[in-house]
């Protein structure tokens, strides 16, 4: 049950702020408040909630989201810090002052030159995008459900004193794209449609021929390196322990994981339909495969 709460405050703050605050009509005044300030210390997404304090005709104390008659807003203070930005590596990753390494969730930019690796094209328009972006501020951060990748880097959104979402902007902007990794699932509606719209624009990557859709059928070993976008008839749905494969070709296949089946529409509906695959290519043996974490690297033409 605990387990459960935790759960739906972490993924529905905002409605779960909501039933706190109506169920609390009856608790003691410092007991509501102790407990209402630990859940923003440990939720700061929440802190954009605006929370009213009224008395009833009996002397009462109240709290609620919505506004009453004599009401007046509660002054919460986040429980967040603010943070300067020492480097900017490229479009997706920057370094505090106090050393950490930060990896923006939920998107990837083109890479820049790495000593014998080239750039990709619209890597350094990213790069220099954030370099502007953050130079002479500071930003806070949100952590999702896991919070370090296997190279020891903090995964987080970055928000501006503004209030500006780094990681949105930056695919608004048509400079990165979206890549959700399960179970780190914030914001991906959001970051989804911001992308939706981009590529309808044909802003930033979405106008460079570098990232147009490849056929299936032109597939080659010069197609192997970076971000890539496929599209062909899926021919066969086969299963594994693991994974579940999608089947375009003798050469190519896309495969999604199980424990994740159930963030997709009905995986047989994919059968027959010709589609768009997104995300980075891995070779064995002749073959090309690529791994599909959540239904936005996935587009049905309509």
């Amino acid at each position: 049950m605990v387990e459960n709460l935790f759960y739906r405050a972490k993924t529905h703050p905002t409605h779960f702020l909501s039933l706190l605050i109506e169920g609390s009509l009856f608790l003691k005044l410092d007991n509501f408040m102790k407990l209402l300030l630990l859940l923003l210390l440990w939720l700061p997404s929440w802190t954009s909630a605006q929370i009213y304090e009224w008395q009833d005709k009996s002397g009462g104390t109240h709290f609620s989201d919505r506004s009453y008659p004599q009401a007046k807003l509660v002054d919460i203070k986040p429980g967040y810090g603010f943070y300067r930005v020492k480097t900017v590596y490229d479009g997706d990753t920057v370094v505090l002052e106090d050393g950490r390494k930060i990896r923006l969730l939920g998107i990837n930019t083109p890479e820049v030159q790495h000593r014998d690796k080239m750039a990709d094209a619209g890597g350094e328009d990213a790069r220099r995008w954030l370099i502007n972006k953050l130079q002479n501020s500071k930003i806070r951060l949100l952590t999702d459900a896991e919070k370090k990748d296997k190279y020891g880097r903090t995964l987080a959104h970055l928000f501006t004193e503004k209030k500006e979402h780094i990681n949105l902007s930056l695919v608004a902007a048509g400079l990165a794209e979206v890549s959700i990794y399960p179970p780190n699932l914030f914001y991906a509606d959001e970051l989804v449609k911001a992308q939706s719209l981009a590529e309808k624009a044909r802003l930033g990557i979405w106008r460079r021929p570098e990232y147009a859709v490849i056929p299936v059928n032109r597939l080659n070993a010069e197609d192997h390196a970076g971000w890539t976008r496929l599209a062909g008839k899926v021919v066969n749905i086969r299963s594994s322990r693991k994974f579940v494969y999608l089947e375009f070709s003798r050469q190519f296949e896309a495969r999604i994981e199980r424990k994740w089946l159930s963030l997709f529409p009905d995986i047989n509906g994919y059968l027959g339909k010709y589609i768009e695959v997104r995300g980075w290519l891995n070779r064995n043996r002749g073959r090309y495969s690529m791994l599909i974490r959540h239904p936005s690297a996935i587009k049905v033409p309509l």
